[in-house]
């Protein structure tokens, strides 16, 4: 097993393996074009699937947006991320359908061993790390500032407040918010804005 295999697989790998350190310069000179064009540049679309290969066409991202390797990141349709999302898929990222994520927002994959002797790689660098995948599912709302840990999934129809760090996972339809991330309550007939006098 490659360490990049062992790096997708969730395994311990050694980051500075030259495969590994290959593709992630490719991903980041895409990066840096991305994130040079002007928002409504059409050259940012082609970038973003060469980037991200399995998002959808109708995948946004306001930018400035930040990826370790972005072939590892599945997006669903109608996906819009405001400004300065980072994606760190050393494992599978999943996304689904309609989900908004609020500017500053942090799907985080990587893992480090706990125990420092475990960080090292027999050539001394503190290079070993390992990954646990991340799963979005569909109509999950992300607000500004929010940071979802590796190994976390977040259930259909939810909501994450603002600021919240999610370090377990979520069940579909409920708020939730804090830090660690705590379901407040499920999200109700009376939430919605008819009921609420908005509309």
């Amino acid at each position: 097993m490659t360490e990049y295999e062992k790096m997708v697989a969730g395994k311990a790998y050694n980051a500075f393996d030259p495969e590994i350190q290959a593709l992630m310069r490719r991903q980041m000179a895409l990066l840096e074009r991305f994130n040079a064009l002007g928002q409504m540049d059409p050259k940012r679309h082609e970038i973003l699937a060469e980037l991200c290969p399995k998002a959808s066409k109708t995948a946004y991202f306001r930018g400035p947006l930040w990826v370790d390797y972005g072939c590892h990141i599945t997006i669903g349709e109608r996906f819009y991320a405001n400004y300065n999302c980072t994606i760190l898929d050393v494992c599978p990222v999943t996304i689904g359908d309609d989900c908004l994520f609020g500017p500053n927002v942090s799907l985080l994959t990587p893992m480090h061993p706990f125990d420092y002797h475990d960080r090292y790689s027999k050539q001394g660098q503190g290079d070993i790390e390992y990954g646990k995948p991340i799963v979005i599912e569909d109509a999950v709302w992300l607000c500004g500032g929010v940071t979802v840990c590796a190994g976390v999934t977040i259930g259909k129809g939810s909501v994450i407040g603002a600021g919240s760090v999610v370090t377990r996972d979520i069940p579909p339809g409920v708020l939730a918010a804090g830090n660690p991330c705590r379901v407040i309550r499920p999200i109700a007939e009376a939430d919605r804005l008819e009921n609420l006098g908005i509309l």
